[in-house]
């Protein structure tokens, strides 16, 4: 009988420790859906566009910058965008999206951009139910790529009232924004780096970044058409950036560069 009781009670606390486990990976999201909210309007604003953001950003990774593109290398079943190209033959490329740091921030807030108009929409409405009178400016938001972060601001305040109580978030000196670890900045940079190179010389050696850069690997791989697909990947995280370049490509059976 006692180690039956035992048995019970193990298993009972395993159940426990399982439970909260999974509210503590889970809270955030289960309370949003259900109208609960943490006290503060920016982790709840995080957590609501976390998922989408991270999906967002992986695809416009894989995809040379871009959310739907257009002139493109097919690459593993990836879609993968010229930064830098000619069609003709012997010629250096030009370049396709002279600032890539630009266009990568644009294309993600293109991406979230209807996300955010929700997860917005759902904080007013959570917050009036808890019997705040909830003061959110319409406006616009930015997506900026920093050091090792990516950085999601809206550009105006949110202020809470219940009674006496006013909590003012974001504003002029400081704005509503949530940072997410990232560095796309830096694998931007090097990007724009090799593609400089590229347009000037046709080619890039890979090694002098992964000299200089311990925690890069440089990745090129040549096509038959004279195409390029440069991978860059942080060794520490995983996380990539991947692009596709057409320079002084050689016409088949003229040897390559």
């Amino acid at each position: 009988m006692k180690k039956g009781q035992i048995t019970v009670f193990i298993i009972m606390a395993l159940l426990i420790v399982g439970f909260a486990i999974l509210i503590y990976l889970f809270y955030p999201k289960i309370s949003l859906a259900l109208g609960f909210s943490s006290g503060n309007p920016q982790n709840d604003f995080e957590s609501c566009i976390k998922d989408d953001f991270n999906e967002v950003v992986l695809t416009i990774s894989s995809q040379g910058g871009s959310l739907n593109p257009e002139n493109y290398f097919s690459y593993k079943k990836d879609k993968i965008e010229y930064l830098c190209y000619t069609e003709e033959y012997y010629k250096t490329c030009v370049m396709q999206k002279p600032l890539v740091k630009n266009s990568v921030e644009s294309e993600i807030k293109r991406g979230i951009k209807d996300k955010v108009n929700e997860c917005i929409g759902n904080l007013k409405s959570n917050y009036e139910k808890k019997g705040y009178v909830v003061s959110m400016p319409g406006g616009d938001f930015s997506v900026e790529l920093l050091p090792k972060r990516i950085v999601v601001s809206l550009n105006n305040s949110i202020t809470l009232r219940k009674g006496e109580d006013v909590q003012n978030f974001g504003g002029e000196k400081k704005k509503f924004s949530v940072a997410f670890n990232n560095n796309l900045y830096e694998l931007t940079s090097i990007a724009s780096s090799i593609l400089n190179s590229e347009a000037t010389y046709g080619d890039t050696e890979t090694t002098i970044y992964m000299d200089y850069y311990h925690d890069l690997k440089v990745e090129k791989y040549k096509q038959g058409d004279g195409t390029k697909i440069y991978i860059l990947t942080d060794r520490n995280d995983g996380n990539k950036f991947q692009f596709a370049t057409r320079s002084v490509a050689w016409p088949p059976g003229y040897g390559s560069v």
